[in-house]
């Protein structure tokens, strides 16, 4: 298998998603089915399948985030070229037909939020910007059509 690549931040913000999946969720789910026991007979209980079908899907997500943070390997930001669009950095771009700026940082898919301006690097721009440089005029293929964006800036945090 593949390994993963994470920011220290992405990092974190998984392992701290499977503790609260361990602690928090799976105690109310095991109430849950408690409470759904309690009212007797298990055979023809909908609360209690659903209860237990709950708990079933939060086990399944910790040991998929579990078995991820297993292959994660945490990028070490001194080692990255500073002036290159690659995983972690983060990139300003302008649109060359409309003339729109827009910033995206670069991350891998499990860091993905686009909503807070973070792209796969395996998404059709994240594919289109690695590796270049600023001031390089990119052409990225899209469902769309082709997106032309010259690399304004390019950051790490």
């Amino acid at each position: 298998m593949d390994n993963i690549y994470l920011t220290p931040e992405g990092y974190e913000k998984i392992r701290k998603e499977i503790e609260h999946l361990k602690k928090t969720k799976r105690k109310k789910l095991s109430k849950a089915i408690e409470e759904a026991r309690s009212h007797g007979d298990i055979s023809e209980n909908a609360e209690y399948d659903a209860a237990k079908e709950a708990m079933a899907l939060n086990e399944k997500k910790i040991a998929e985030l579990e078995e991820r943070l297993g292959r994660a390997q945490i990028l070490d930001e001194s080692r990255i070229p500073k002036d290159e669009a690659l995983i972690g950095a983060t990139v300003k771009l302008k649109d060359t037909d409309s003339g729109e700026i827009m910033q995206y940082t670069l991350v891998s898919e499990l860091e993905a939020d686009y909503s807070q301006g973070k792209i796969s690097v395996t998404s059709p721009i994240g594919k289109g910007l690695l590796g270049h440089k600023k001031s390089e005029i990119v052409e990225i293929e899209v469902p769309a059509g082709t997106l032309r964006y010259k690399i304004l800036e390019i950051s790490r945090i």
